[in-house]
């Protein structure tokens, strides 16, 4: 046997081994998502040292992982969550929640909430192993510095002696003399895991922790006679002493530290009225000062302290934030009955926002708070914001007088109509509260640089950068000479493109912002003077090229950037290395998808994720040159038994003769020779996300791609392209043209066996393509517009925005109005061509649809059921756009599984499908019992 021969042979028997390890693996079935498992939230140490991450099945307990990177070795915690890692990395902490089945079983017994079995606070000790718990934890704080300290509060429990718990005199109180029971009153324990030092403090409202781990501030009531008494203390975690700072009758909402615990802040009122006014007091190390003033003398008229927003200081300390608001309003008596109250809305032409919108709003806007701050050093107060300037935007770490506000006032009443979000920016003097309009009308990207020179901005009218120069008073061009596109050259929606964004800024105030793949930066100082430091690598290559900013604190772009690699082409993916040079050097690529990088921030240590169709989204620990990589998680070991899929990149040509790219997924054990039923599934651009892993799961509204594709399905997922005025057109002719052109090049699609699949805007397009097509034998909208005409006047009532701005200028691509052009609206409306519908169709439309009003599912139902067209649908009660709870969506997902089987596999049709159920038998017999 020659060697080309034997090549063969060899190559011939893998594959017949693969099909025949394939046949053994079983299908997925719905009875197997429970056990399914996802890494939810992950943390490397400050040195590297150790790695924390946390699995949890689909229903069930969880584990918490903490990895030795030095050693390898691996504990784990059960029902561990929200971890926390200390600063010196030797102890972490995390919420416990309670058992999967105690809970089940208490849910089961109609217990109330506040009844319900409640977390517990986990310390697990990274020097010894050992691990402390407290019940009924409500949060922790943890030093962010070189501290083993942190803080814990805990629901009320059993009251024990001042004396055996190490209590400060100003908080022990005699319990009978307690005139009521405040919820609010907590027990605080500020520990040190490491030494095993504790104390504890009762009847706790609010606490802080400063960021190096000295201070802990935290305020404490009692209650005699009905009348509550607050008391403001500070515990020093270095000398073990606290202080008492405050005491008085009232009642006490918020408190802040600054990062050193030297400077305090809280809010306190005095009223004993339910709408009450808080002033703010100030402590600075000399003495506490009421810097709200008596009677609020310090504030602008009828203002006091916001208790909605945060108070906080500005990273040195020299500043205090906080925010003001209208006074509350007097207590009234109600004197009608609820018989003689009148509940009312009135819309008016000049509303600024609809009334839909407005009320959504109204709590928000009843906390709404303008942005002031305090200098200590001048006993100063500045208020920045106001009801004209409502948007102040503060960088804690800041160190110039200047600060961006914007407002919107005199564009909200187009939102309802115009795609893009306008703003008015201004800057604001921080010392002087004046400010200056400097942009009008702005609807993207705008960032203050990091020395308060300069302020650029994206100018979607014209596609261009641009820079306030704060120095001159002047605005300039940046971009203008350059022959690239900064705005997102795919954009198919009848509105100005979005750009791509910016990197950011260097020291030295150059700004760095992308093209399609490359980044450029421009110098601000110098006109004209652009250059792309990435050489253009990008562009030649095809490939997309983003800054992974690495430490999250980091305010000006590091001298040697982390890229992020996307291959346009054939989706591979990785990172890059630039250097201060700008010579790129690769540090991965590979046929797969990489996320989450995070860096240990005192060592060079890496961790990051990697994921395929087949392989799931896993951990993976490097250095920084992604050398000496380790595979740290292993979440679903029992994906070996099961049958899965492939994913492919494929390419098919429209109807109109244009190439455009897809997917297609195919069962692993797929035998060439066989015919096997195909589903289309489709929501605009779609094969970025080829390496995109797929749990099984029930699904929220679409199929799971993995499920099907292990049951014997193919699943083709096609790109599509739009042309304005056209987008039913524009779907069928991509959509259609796809699954035509992958008839003509797979033998073993079933061409007689397709179906369709789509959710909101795929409903739509799925709704309209069986209007125009019988090439499906079965379709599935989900939450559909059927008919534009009457859509377009909606409202989308999770916003309470008017829908017509979506027709208009975004995602449904009309691009007019209904009265510019009728004909357009109609020539896209579903409902218009009912009666061309000859494929089953199986609609979901929910009752509290926030996006996809309820009626268009009615309208076409009611449509297609009186012409006695083959049609279902599914109104989940209660239930979102797209499913959230977990009942509903293990229904959903039967229930499709067994709509695609009955059509497209020849399995008998269900009793919900066959004869359907009845209001009276609501609740008790699903229908999931197949017929004959």
């Amino acid at each position: 046997m020659n060697s080309i021969k034997r090549c063969f042979f060899i190559l011939l028997m893998i594959g017949f081994y693969n099909l025949s390890y394939a046949a053994h693996k079983k299908p997925i079935s719905h009875q197997d998502y429970a056990s399914w498992k996802s890494i939810s939230e992950y943390e490397i140490s400050k040195d590297g040292k150790f790695l924390v991450y946390v699995i949890n099945p689909q229903e069930g307990d969880g584990w918490l992982f903490i990895r030795n990177l030095s050693t390898n070795d691996t504990d784990s915690v059960p029902r561990a969550y929200k971890v926390k890692i200390s600063p010196n990395s030797n102890f972490i902490a995390f919420n416990i929640k309670p058992q999967f089945d105690t809970l089940r079983q208490a849910k089961l017994k109609k217990a109330k909430k506040e009844k319900l079995p409640k977390d517990s606070i986990g310390i697990y000790n990274l020097l010894s192993g050992e691990i402390t718990k407290y019940a009924k934890v409500k949060s922790f704080l943890l030093a962010k510095e070189n501290s083993d300290f942190l803080s814990v509060l805990l629901e009320n429990q059993a009251e024990k002696t001042a004396d055996s718990l190490n209590v400060s005199d100003s908080t022990k109180t005699d319990k009978k003399s307690s005139g009521k029971k405040d919820k609010k009153q907590n027990r605080l324990l500020i520990l040190n895991p490491i030494t095993n030092y504790e104390v504890v403090y009762e009847k706790v409202g609010k606490y802080a922790f400063s960021e190096n781990g000295d201070i802990c501030a935290f305020t404490t009531t009692t209650t005699n006679d009905s009348i509550d008494s607050v008391f403001v203390n500070v515990f020093d975690t270095q000398a073990g002493i606290d202080s008492l700072l405050f005491s008085s009758m009232g009642y006490c909402k918020n408190i802040s530290l600054d990062k050193t615990g030297s400077r305090l802040a809280f809010t306190f009122s005095a009223d004993t009225v339910k709408n009450k006014a808080f002033g703010l007091y100030y402590y600075g190390g000399l003495q506490l000062k009421n810097i709200s003033g008596n009677d609020f003398s310090e504030l602008p008229g009828g203002m006091s302290i916001s208790t909605s927003g945060r108070i906080y200081f500005n990273e040195s300390g020299t500043e205090l934030y906080f925010g003001i608001s209208d006074k509350p309003e007097a207590e009234t008596k109600d004197t009608l009955t609820k018989d003689e109250k009148v509940s009312l809305d009135i819309w008016t032409w000049h509303d600024q926002y609809l009334q839909p919108m407005q009320l959504l709003q109204a709590e928000k806007e009843r906390k709404r708070s303008y942005t002031s701050v305090y200098y200590p050093e001048t006993d100063n107060i500045i208020n920045l914001g106001n009801k004209k300037l409502e948007n102040v935007f503060i960088d804690e770490k800041a160190k110039g007088n200047l600060v961006l506000a914007s407002d919107n006032h005199k564009y909200r009443k187009e939102i309802s109509w115009d795609g893009s979000r306008y703003y008015d920016y201004y800057l604001i003097d921080r010392t002087t509260g004046k400010s200056k309009n400097i942009l009008t009308k702005v609807a993207s990207t705008v960032s203050l640089s990091p020395q308060q020179n300069y302020v650029a901005w994206y100018n979607i009218a014209d596609s261009s950068w641009n820079v306030y120069d704060v120095g001159k008073g002047q605005s300039f061009n940046l971009s203008s000479k350059l022959n690239v596109n900064f705005y997102y050259e795919l954009n198919d929606v009848p509105n100005e493109a979005p750009n791509y964004g910016m990197a950011g800024w260097t020291a030295d105030e150059y700004l760095v912002v992308y093209d399609n793949y490359d980044l450029w930066q421009f110098d601000c100082k110098n006109i004209g003077n652009a250059r792309n430091i990435t050489k253009s690598y990008g562009r030649k290559n095809k490939r997309e090229l983003r800054y992974v900013k690495l430490d999250k604190e980091l305010r000006i772009l590091p001298s040697q950037l982390i890229l992020s690699v996307f291959d346009k082409i054939n989706k591979y993916s990785g990172y890059l290395k630039l250097s201060d040079k700008n010579k790129i050097s690769t540090l991965v690529f590979d046929d797969y998808a990489f996320s989450g990088i995070k860096k240990a921030k005192n060592k060079d240590v890496l961790v990051w994720r990697k994921q395929s169709f087949i392989e799931y989204n896993e951990l993976y620990v490097s250095n920084m040159r992604f050398r000496k990589i380790i595979k740290v998680s292993n979440t679903n070991p029992q994906q070996k038994d099961f049958n899965w899929g492939t994913a492919e990149l494929v390419d098919f040509q429209t109807l109109d003769g244009d190439s455009m790219q897809g997917i297609l997924y195919k069962p692993e054990d797929l035998d060439p020779s066989k015919k096997y039923p195909m589903l289309v599934y489709f929501y605009e651009r779609y094969t970025d996300r080829l390496h995109r892993h797929y749990v099984p799961a029930p699904i929220r509204s679409v199929i799971n791609f993995t499920y099907y594709a292990s049951n014997g399905y193919l699943i083709f997922v096609p790109d599509i392209k739009y042309k304005t005025g056209y987008p039913g057109p524009s779907a069928v002719n991509c959509i259609v043209g796809g699954t035509e052109s992958l008839i003509k090049q797979y033998d073993f699609i079933d061409k007689d066996n397709i179906g369709i699949q789509g959710q909101s805007w795929g409903g739509y397009q799925t709704a309209f393509m069986v209007t125009q097509t019988d090439i499906y034998k079965a379709a599935m909208a989900g939450a559909p517009v059927s008919n534009m005409t009457s859509a377009y006047g909606g409202i989308r009532w999770a916003s309470g925005m008017s829908r017509a701005f979506q027709y208009e200028e975004t995602q449904s691509r009309i691009g007019a109005t209904l009265w510019e052009r009728q004909d357009l609206y109609i020539l896209n409306s579903p409902l218009f061509f009912a009666p061309n519908v000859n494929t089953p169709l199986l609609i979901m439309h929910n009752d509290n649809d926030g996006a996809v009003p309820w009626y268009q599912g009615i309208e076409y139902f009611n449509a297609l059921r009186r012409l006695n067209k083959a049609v279902w649908m599914l109104v989940y009660n209660g239930a979102p756009h797209n499913l959230k709870r977990r009942a509903d969506m293990k229904d959903l997902t039967v229930r499709m599984q067994q709509f695609f089987d009955h059509y497209l596999k020849g399995a008998p049709e269900p009793k919900w499908m066959k004869s359907g159920i009845p209001a009276i038998e609501k609740g008790k017999d699903p229908g999931f019992e197949l017929t004959e």
